[in-house]
This record gives C-alpha cells, sequence and structure tokens, in this order.
C-alpha cells in the first residue's frame, strides 16, 4: 500500500497538473476535437478512409494477436504474421492496429471496428494476466533480454538492444496502442493495462542510474517518454513524469536545446518519436530545454530538410542540408512514418502555440505525402516514396507486409479529421479545407464546411446553432494564397481577410444560425527549388505538388511480396541524364491549366527537344506509374556539362546495379535488419555521406546469393585505415586474413573472389583480432560476372 508520502506527492502533483492544464486551455493551449466530433463529407480524405477501413477488415486479429498469446504461454492456434512480424519485430503491428482500430471506431462509429478491438484487448489483458508482472510484448524471447536489462546488463547498439531488433521500438507500440484504445475509443480496460505495463517498465529499469538509461537510449526506442508523459497526464502521478525525462534522449535534447543542428547521418525515425515526446513533456512542465529542442528540430527538418511533398531523409537517414544530390539518385526516399511523426509534431507545436506555419506544413504533408501514400482501391501502404526521376513506389499488401509504414499507415488514413478544427472555449479555429461537419456540443453548435478544394477554389462554412453565440471564430489564411483576389463574406457582405500574427483571420462577433462564411481560396501555379538551392526544382498549384506519370516499364514488385525487402522499388533505374531539361524560361510562364480538371501543360518550347506538352497531374492521384516530381532548369550554354555531370553520378550506380546480386549497407537500419545483423561490441559512424560499422569482436549479415550467380565478394572500406588485421568469414569458412599495410590505405573498395563457393546463402562475418578494431566497413556486396 503507498505511504502517506507517496500519495500526498500524487495528490499534489494532480493538482498542480490539472490546474496547470485548465489555466492553459482557458488562456492559451488549443484542444482538438475528438475524431468522434468530426464527421468527413465526400471527399478524397473520405474515400481514403474508407478504403482504409477495407484493408484494416482484412487482417486476421488472430495473427496479430499471436506474439503477444505465445509469449506469454497461452495456447493459441492462429500463426504469426510473416514478414517483419516473425523476424525480430513481432506484435509491433498490433499495437498500430489497436490505434487504427480506436481512430477508425471514434470517426466513424463503425461497430466491427469496435468489436474488433474489444476482441484485442481482452486477448491482450489474457496474456498480461498471463505473463503475471504486467508485461505485454510480442519480441521473440523477451523474457532473457528483458531479465539481462533488469540486471544493467546493456549491450545497445542503434538498431539492437541485446542481441534483439530495437525491442523497446517494438513495445512502444502497443503502449501507444492501449493508450488510444483508452483516450480515443473510450475502453476503460485498456487504461489498467496500460498502466499496469508501465509499472512493469518502472519495476524494471528502477536500479537505473543517469547513464543507464542514457544507454539503452542508443538502440531506438519510437516515442516511449511520450507515452509515460500521457501515463503521468491520465493518473496525476509524478512518478510517469520522471520517467518520461529520463528516456528523453540527452543526446539528442541538450544540443537542440542549444540550437546545434548534429542531425546530419542520424536515422530519421528514430530521433522525430523522442521529439514528440519532448513537446508533451514540455505540454506538463514549462521547461524551457524541452520547448527549445522542439521547436528547434522542427524548424530545421521542415525549412532544411524536406522536400516538396512534405517528406523527409533519404535511405532513411538525415543527409547534408547543402546536398540533395542523394535525395535524386536514391530509389529511397522519403518515408512515409517520418512524415506520420513530423506531422504529430506540428500538431503539438501548433496547440502549445498557434501559427499558421505548422498547418501550412501539415497540410502540404496530407495532401503530397499521405494521401499519395495509399493505394486508391487496394489500400496498400507505400515505405518510400522516391524522388528519383522516372522511379516508381511499392505498395503492400494485407497478408504479405508488415513493415513500420504499414502501421503507420493504417493509422493515417483513419485520423484525416483531427486537425481540420480546434478550439478554446470562445474560440474556434478552421485549420484545413475539408469537407466535414463539426459537433460542437459543449457551445451547442455545429458546424458544415463544404467545399470540394482543392478542385474548386473555396470554402463555404455554416454555423448551425440553438441559440446566439458570441465567438471568434478563426480561419487560417495559408501561405500560398493569391492575396490580392482573396475574399472573405458573412452572410453576402465583405469582410477584411488581413490575418493576426499568427496567420490566422478572426472573426468576432455573435453568430446566428444559418449564418454562412464564404472564403475563397485563389491558387496559383509556382516552382519550388530543392532546399539545396540546386538547380532542380517542382511545380505545385496552391499547396497541390504536381508530377508527371513517365511510363509503366518494369514496375517490379508493384505490390510487395512477403520477403523481408519488398518495399523497395527494385525495377531498373533509368539514367538521370534521359530526364527532360527546362528552358530557363519556364519559370517565367508557369505551367498552364488545361481544360481538364487539374491538369497542367508545360509545352514543348520550354524543353530541350520534347516534341508534345507534359502534362502534370495532382502526385496523390497518381499511382501505379513511374513518375517525375522533381525537373532540372539549365541554361543552354551549361545543358551539355550538366548532362555530363549527371552520367559521372549516375554512370557507376547503374553499372553497379546491373552486376550486383545483392548487398547490405553497414551501418544503416533497413538494410542491415534485412540482412539479418548479428554483432557484439560494434561501432558505428559516418564519412563522406556513407554509414560505416566497425568491431572489437565480430558481426556478420546473411546474403542471398540467387542461383549462385555470386562470383565476388567486394567490400568497400572507409578512406582512413586503422592497419590492424582482421578476419573474414563466408559461411564459418576463412575467406582472408585482411591487413592493409601503409601502401594499401587508400583503397577503399576490395574484390575476394568467391567463384568456388556453391551456396545460395552466404553469412558474411568480420572477426577482431586480439580486441583491435576492425577496418570501418561501409558496403558489402555480392558481384555477378558483367
Amino acid at each position: 500500500m503507498p505511504s502517506p508520502r507517496t500519495l500526498y506527492s500524487s495528490i499534489v502533483f494532480f493538482y498542480i497538473l490539472f490546474y496547470s492544464f485548465s489555466a492553459t486551455s482557458q488562456t492559451t493551449e488549443l484542444q482538438y476535437f475528438g475524431l468522434d466530433k468530426v464527421k468527413l463529407l465526400d471527399s478524397p480524405f473520405l474515400e481514403a478512409m474508407q478504403v482504409n477501413r477495407s484493408y484494416l477488415m482484412e487482417m486476421d486479429t488472430d495473427r496479430l494477436l499471436s506474439p503477444y498469446m505465445l509469449e506469454a504461454g497461452v495456447e493459441w492456434t492462429a500463426d504469426r504474421y510473416g514478414n517483419w512480424e516473425n523476424t525480430g519485430l513481432d506484435g509491433h503491428v498490433g499495437g498500430h492496429y489497436l490505434s487504427a482500430l480506436a481512430m477508425l471506431y471514434a470517426a466513424t462509429g463503425d461497430q466491427e471496428a469496435k468489436e474488433r478491438l474489444d476482441y484485442m484487448i481482452s486477448n491482450l489483458a489474457i496474456a498480461q494476466q498471463k505473463n503475471g508482472n504486467g508485461y505485454l510484448g510480442g519480441v521473440p524471447g523477451g523474457e532473457k533480454i528483458w531479465e539481462e536489462l533488469r540486471e544493467r546488463n546493456i549491450d545497445a547498439g542503434t538498431f539492437s538492444l541485446n542481441g534483439k531488433w530495437v525491442p523497446l521500438y517494438n513495445i512502444h507500440k502497443i503502449y501507444a496502442g492501449l493508450r488510444d484504445a483508452y483516450l480515443i475509443a473510450g475502453v476503460p480496460e485498456a487504461k489498467t493495462m496500460l498502466v499496469e505495463l508501465t509499472d512493469w517498465f518502472l519495476d524494471l529499469t528502477s536500479s537505473y542510474e543517469e547513464r543507464d538509461f542514457q544507454e539503452i537510449l542508443i538502440s531506438e526506442h519510437g516515442g516511449l517518454n511520450e507515452v509515460f508523459a500521457d501515463v503521468a497526464e491520465m493518473t496525476g502521478e509524478q512518478k510517469y513524469l520522471d520517467l518520461a525525462k529520463k528516456m528523453s534522449h540527452h543526446k539528442i535534447l541538450f544540443p537542440l536545446a542549444q540550437e546545434e543542428d548534429n542531425l546530419t547521418g542520424m536515422h530519421a525515425n528514430t530521433q522525430i518519436p523522442k521529439i514528440i515526446g519532448f513537446q508533451k513533456i514540455a505540454e506538463l512542465e514549462s521547461n524551457p530545454t524541452y520547448v527549445n529542442a522542439s521547436r528547434f528540430f522542427w524548424d530545421n527538418v521542415v525549412n532544411s530538410r524536406s522536400v516538396t511533398i512534405g517528406g523527409n531523409s533519404v535511405r532513411e537517414h538525415f543527409h547534408e542540408v547543402d546536398n540533395f544530390a542523394p535525395m535524386l539518385s536514391s530509389e529511397q526516399g522519403p518515408e512515409t512514418c517520418n512524415t506520420y511523426n513530423m506531422m504529430r509534431l506540428s500538431e503539438k507545436l501548433f496547440q502549445a502555440s498557434p501559427d499558421r506555419k505548422y498547418i501550412d506544413y501539415y497540410e502540404r504533408a496530407l495532401y503530397n505525402h499521405i494521401l499519395s501514400s495509399q493505394h486508391p482501391e487496394t489500400g496498400g501502404y507505400v515505405y518510400f516514396t522516391s524522388m528519383r526521376p522516372n522511379h516508381y513506389r511499392v505498395y503492400s499488401q494485407p497478408h504479405n507486409n508488415f513493415w513500420c509504414c504499414v502501421g503507420s499507415g493504417m493509422e493515417n488514413h483513419t485520423k484525416y479529421g483531427q486537425v481540420i478544427y480546434a478550439h478554446r472555449p470562445d474560440e474556434l479555429f478552421i485549420n484545413l479545407f475539408i469537407a466535414s461537419e463539426l459537433d460542437w456540443k459543449e457551445q451547442g453548435m455545429k458546424i458544415v464546411q463544404d467545399t470540394k478544394f482543392p478542385f474548386e477554389e473555396s470554402t463555404t462554412i455554416q454555423l448551425k446553432t440553438d441559440k446566439p453565440k458570441r465567438l471568434s471564430l478563426n480561419i487560417r489564411k495559408p501561405n500560398w494564397l493569391v492575396e490580392e483576389k482573396v475574399e472573405l463574406t458573412i452572410n453576402g457582405e465583405k469582410q477584411s481577410v488581413e490575418p493576426d500574427p499568427t496567420g490566422y483571420i478572426k472573426l468576432e462577433r455573435t453568430w446566428h444560425d444559418g449564418d454562412q462564411v464564404v472564403l475563397s481560396l485563389p491558387m496559383q501555379t509556382t516552382y519550388e527549388k530543392m532546399p539545396d538551392n540546386s538547380n532542380w526544382l517542382s511545380f505545385l498549384h496552391g499547396p497541390i505538388v504536381l508530377a508527371a506519370k513517365t511510363g509503366s516499364d518494369d514496375l517490379t514488385g508493384l505490390f510487395a511480396d512477403d520477403s523481408r525487402m519488398g518495399h523497395n522499388a527494385s525495377g531498373k533505374l533509368i539514367p538521370l541524364a534521359e530526364t527532360e531539361f527546362f528552358k530557363p524560361s519556364l519559370l517565367e510562364k508557369m505551367p498552364e491549366k488545361s481544360n481538364e480538371d487539374f491538369k497542367f501543360l508545360i509545352a514543348e518550347e520550354q524543353t530541350y527537344g520534347n516534341q508534345q506538352p507534359i502534362e502534370l497531374i495532382p502526385f496523390f492521384q497518381l499511382h501505379e506509374s513511374r513518375y517525375q516530381v522533381y525537373w532540372p532548369v539549365v541554361e543552354e550554354g551549361e545543358l551539355d556539362a550538366f548532362k555530363e555531370n549527371l552520367l559521372t553520378i549516375d554512370e557507376y550506380l547503374l553499372q553497379l546495379d546491373k552486376i550486383t546480386v545483392d548487398f547490405v549497407a553497414a551501418g544503416e537500419q533497413q538494410p542491415e535488419s534485412e540482412h539479418e545483423f548479428q554483432g557484439s561490441v560494434t561501432v558505428t559512424g559516418q564519412e563522406d555521406g556513407g554509414f560505416w560499422r566497425s568491431t572489437t569482436n565480430w558481426f556478420e549479415y546473411k546474403l542471398q546469393n540467387k542461383n549462385q550467380e555470386a562470383k565476388k565478394l567486394r567490400i568497400s572500406y572507409t578512406k582512413e585505415k586503422v592497419g590492424k588485421p582482421f578476419l573474414i568469414y563466408i559461411n564459418d569458412t576463412l575467406l582472408k586474413n585482411e591487413l592493409f599495410t601503409p601502401e594499401g590505405t587508400n583503397v577503399t573498395e576490395k574484390d575476394y573472389d568467391i567463384s568456388n563457393i556453391q551456396s545460395e546463402e552466404l553469412i558474411i562475418r568480420f572477426e577482431s583480432i586480439d580486441g583491435f578494431s576492425t577496418e570501418k566497413i561501409k558496403e558489402i556486396r555480392l558481384i555477378r560476372n558483367p
């Protein structure tokens, strides 16, 4: 039983928390309406939510539950799903699925979604009870790793913890799923389970010192600090907020708080959830360190690291802010999970400090990345949205694919009503122009927003109220509006459209039943350069990114199989030099809108040698095709040199792609996970835009030698050499006792003959000798004969 002192501390904390939130909500902090208060009307978003529902209902709840039940020792007949769900991240999608069902039920009242949610919660409760200590998770062999961590036996790598694939990231998903089941869908049992699971983690780390927490935080851990802060808010207990702060990664927190940008080379989606947690902690206590870190991170990523669709990172990592060439050359462009989390961060920052810049970004990302990341018929989700000209995207299938972007994708297309409206007691904020109906019960008022935006350039807002109400209606005036053409009327009478300092048009008056506000939303076609100010640019009409279909040849794996690398668009790469090149005169005359809806034409005379106009359409409407979003604009006298430079950049990559059987990029999460990385006492880092891994013990990967085609093993090393001998094994047979002598220190790539090895599965292992560090390994590649 808690001591009187503990009870007193809890009561004081709850009082302070409640008081601060009550005071804040009355003055500065906005609240979003629950998804059950916002009904989507006819729009692309309603269609996407309906398609998403079909995808969710196709999935088998028993198979999603299987990792949890089997790990708890509960007899269970259903098999685990495959793909990421039985290769180390077992159970992670089950947590997302809880969140998605909660959101779908809240947004639509769908009873089947509620029945599925209740079924999963009741069975998860059985698993938690069987565990007997509050634990609930699908981490394979979890009991062993948790006991090791309890004893402060910690071996943390960026994407591993005590030999497991990011187990903290994995269990974060069930934490978040339980939270959402309670807060969004109102399932009371979920709160009890969540608190018990949090108490288990408190007990697990009860002997930890600060350095122990910071060591486990080296490993990707999702947004555990956020969810622990959520539990503090839900219960009013200080111990959970203390835990949230202990689970905040100082290596990220403190530099950001001082406005230092050390993000280059970091795995992007490992960092973003941490920042969401910083902002959640900032909501619960006025701590400038957490506030500054969150705001600086958002400004840096949105303004310096994001491309036109609102996404960021290449091959899942932040690249240099002044060099976006990797964004154009790689088939692995922005990851949908990153944008999902950047939008969640934007929600929280806007709530704390309402400024249209957060919603301007949110809108850009919503239309151009999130909406585009769902197949409009099958509902399949996209992992990477390549920005490489003439490449394409791959879509998931319900029983095949369980990537991280499948989990977040389930949520993306159920929560479109999340940010359309926000409120204070006597203020309503209209943030997004999406056809919808708001039921503001506290004010006895309904708001109906009638719009076909972006296909029509206006929105009509009708108020239905049981009696006259005085309040402020604040409508976002987005940064893309054509200023001189904007009009706003109330019941037909023109009003001022001057925004306040936050970017909102403030309409304060007594409102009557039937009052109608009409805001015109005039758009124009513009261009936007890459953030590095290079020659490459994209076209937008208002906030809508425009793109061109460029062919449907070799869309290998368009609908992914269940392979570990199925999310990659592995079809042939079209040379960058074969793209269309535009003349600078195009910048003076933007693509013209055709007679058809939302289609734009670039005249052939604006290109070098093209014989017909290029048609642009909204990127979110473009599917099952190669495409182009970014285009080069070059002076005629510089054209040949520009093409030659592209050939130089691209030629090696294209030739290498042709002769590669399989490869792994050391130090990068997905390539390493896909090749079953294992190791002990390893170090990762970055050099010249690439990543590396070394060890004073050992590490290994499993590569696939399809049809035994590989004749060479090519290993790429960093320029700087350690100069100590180390061992390279293949399938437990010594391949080479390697040593780079002074005359060999400039070698960055070396081939090893493996033509006599007859196997379709090759385990490549690097071992230290006498505890000295191996060389820094960048890539391991199986090569066939040209």
